[in-house]
Parts: structure tokens; sequence; C-alpha cells
């Protein structure tokens, strides 16, 4: 069978714009090559044959291959495999490590074999390229660059990147998003949800232990930058004079329309994907716990029934479905979930807007007592509106009697 595969990248083209215009020549050099070689890249891998015979039999087995700095993957150099010892190049042990992680995080959690549920092999390339500041997935195998140095770092030292670009081809596999507009931006933030669950896990991190922060690892200390993204704040993550202020929304409001070009990132994928970002969030902060629980099996089954052309409502009125489904229609869960939407302005269809507000759970987002009232508010709201609705039924019954 063949099948489209994209090229996605860990840096967005706005920050890449921004650098090629620094007058900084170093820094504009180096995001210049990179976009160039990216773009190489786009044209090389556009269309790709799927060989799910072939991972069928890999049982995520991982290998990792040093580029030694040079462009061609077949040209790599073998540096370590599943059964043999450890490297003496810590980028190649890294970028092992992170491949393990991501793939035991499906594994243990989801029972997923693999990236494509089958046993996928996990390939991932190290020193691709010179100064390149960039790290992709590209349908069958991981490749990492160095960074320049000045602004980026070796991109294998971010587990969260590791596990977002690899989660792309669990989407890929699953709902298969169309990455451009709404349904681009639900398959970037989907690497993000599960980019930071697979950090969470591998660090036992409570929700207010983590920072929900996505790459913090991969900037120079000399760049104040706190990361790419940040999921409690979008538009938060950065705001200096070499990149601007970070233009992600947290809300449907300060929802930002582009082009569906390359130029204007597919329509927004990497910017508007704060949204649904902070609604994952707020959905784990008012269950409260470990993340990768409830919150990530409500978004993951919501994945797996999600389609190509899936758009914000449709994704946020699943993941209101999947959580009564499984665990009890007006349960904490739930609440919580339809409070999140909300709170980024996306109303649950079919709900009445007064059954939840995002402030009924806000009194108790650090857990105990205070959330548990919230919800028990909420519960009595939902009642109320059962009693009534049941109430109106019988009236109805009694009107088409007489």
């Amino acid at each position: 069978m063949t099948r489209i595969h994209r090229l996605h990248c860990i840096i967005p083209p706005h920050l890449l714009d921004k650098l090629m215009r620094s007058d900084d020549s170093e820094v504009h050099q180096a995001a210049v090559a990179t976009m160039l070689t990216t773009a190489a890249l786009r044209g090389e891998r556009t269309v790709r044959a799927s060989l799910s015979g072939t991972a069928a039999l890999a049982g995520g087995r991982r290998t990792v291959f040093d580029c030694r700095h040079g462009r061609s993957l077949p040209l790599a150099v073998h540096a370590r495999s599943e059964d043999g010892p450890a490297s003496g190049d810590e980028s190649v042990n890294r970028a092992f490590d992170g491949l393990g992680a991501t793939r035991d995080f499906y594994q243990a959690l989801f029972h997923r074999n693999s990236i494509d549920g089958r046993g996928m092999r996990l390939d991932g390339y190290v020193h691709f390229s010179s100064h390149f500041n960039n790290a992709f997935w590209d349908g069958r195998q991981m490749v990492f660059g160095d960074g320049d140095g000045r602004i980026f770092t070796d991109f294998t030292g971010a587990l969260d990147v590791i596990a977002h670009e690899l989660t792309h081809g669990v989407t890929e596999n699953t709902a298969g998003l169309e990455y451009h507009n709404q349904s681009g931006a639900l398959n970037e933030s989907v690497s993000d949800v599960f980019g930071t669950l697979v950090k969470q896990w591998s660090r036992k991190q409570t929700v207010e232990e983590a920072d929900w922060l996505i790459g913090t690892e991969i900037f120079t200390p000399g760049i104040d930058a706190d990361a790419l993204r940040s999921m409690k704040e979008p538009g938060h993550a950065y705001d200096n004079a070499l990149f601007g202020k970070d233009p992600q929304p947290d809300h449907m409001s300060r929802y930002v329309n582009l082009p569906d070009t390359e130029a204007g990132d597919s329509g927004g994928v990497h910017i508007n994907s704060g949204i649904p970002n902070k609604a994952f969030y707020e959905t784990a902060r008012g269950i409260g716990g470990f993340a990768w629980e409830a919150p990530g099996l409500i978004w993951y089954e919501s994945l797996r029934a999600s389609s190509p052309d899936t758009q914000f409502q449709d994704f946020a009125d699943t993941t209101y479905q999947k959580a009564g489904e499984l665990f009890g229609a007006g349960g904490t869960e739930q609440l919580a979930v339809l409070a999140a939407w909300q709170e980024v302005g996306i109303q649950i269809s079919g709900v009445p807007a007064g059954v939840a507000r995002a402030q009924g759970l806000a009194a108790g987002r650090n857990g105990g007592a205070g959330r548990d009232e919230g919800v028990a508010s909420l519960t009595k709201q939902v009642g109320a509106l059962a009693a009534q609705v049941g109430g109106l039924a019988k009236d109805l019954a009694a009107l088409k009697g007489r």
C-alpha cells in the first residue's frame, strides 16, 4: 500500500523565518541552511511506500545511525542496536533511550505495539547535516540535527521532542489527521500532549510537578526562552528580540487565520495548536494526579476515534464522549473535560452552556477538597437539568395522553 508521508519538524517555520532575518550572519546562515535542507527533504519524501510487512516483524527494535554531518541517510554508519552495547557518543545514547522511552510508554499504557501498532522498527539518525537547527520524523525514521551551538543545541537532548515527533507516526497510523488548518493544529497538539506525557511518565511527575513546556532543553543557555511552547500558558513560552513574542493563542477568540501554504505554516498548525494544548492541560489539572492516566487515555481513545478531517469541535465532542464511556457520565473526568473546552471557548455539542463553567473546577485546580466541591457542584447542576428534562418528558407524555 502506498501512503503519503509528511515531513514533521519540531521547529516551526515562523521561528526559522525570524532567525533568517537576524543581523547576526552566523545565525542567519544556519537558519537559511536549515530551511533549504528541510525544503529539499520535503521534496524527496513526499510519497513513500509503507513497509507494513517488515514493520510487523521488527518488534519495535531500535537502531541508531550516525550521519557524520552528511545529509544522506543511506550513507550513515551503524552506531547502536537493540542488543548492542552503549555508544561512546552521548547523542547516540540519548536518541536510543528516547526511542525506547516512547515505545515503552505506548506499550505500557495503551498496549500499542510500537508506533504503527504492528511492531514498526525504530530507526534514529544523529549528527544530520551541519549546524542543522531541527529534528524531524519523515514517516519512517527520526532524524536529529546538532543545532548551531548559538541558538539551538543537540536535539537528542529533549525527550519530549523525540516523543513529539514519534507521535506524528502514531497519529498517521490512527486518525491520519490532515496536516493543515484545524486538523493539522490537532495533529501538532496531539504530538505535544503525548510528548509531554512521555516526559512526565519517565520522571513520574504529577500534574502539579510537571513544567508543561515543550523543548526546554534544545535552547543554548544564552537564549532567553523557556521553551518552544507552553501547554499551561500558550503564548508565554518566549518573548525576546530574537524570536519576538510567542504567537500561540489560548482561546478560540484569538484563533490565528493564516494561509494554507508552507509559508503560512499550513494554516498555522504550530500556532493554533495552543488552543487544544490548553484544553488538555486544563483537563489534567481538573482531574489531578498523573496526567498520563485518565487524561492521557481519554485523548488516546479520542485520537483513535477521529478521522483525517476532524476539527476542534469534533475532537472536543469526542473527548467528552470518551470520558463518559471510560469513567462514567457526569463523573469527575467528564466534567473536567467539559470545563476545559469551555475555558478555551469551545462548548461541547448538545450540552447546555450552564452545565459547567470553568470556574466550577477552578477552586480545586490544585486538588483536594476544593476540587471535589467544584465537581460536586457541577454534578448537582447536571442532576438538576436531568430532573428538569425528565419532568418535561412526563408533561409531554401527559399531553399526548389527553
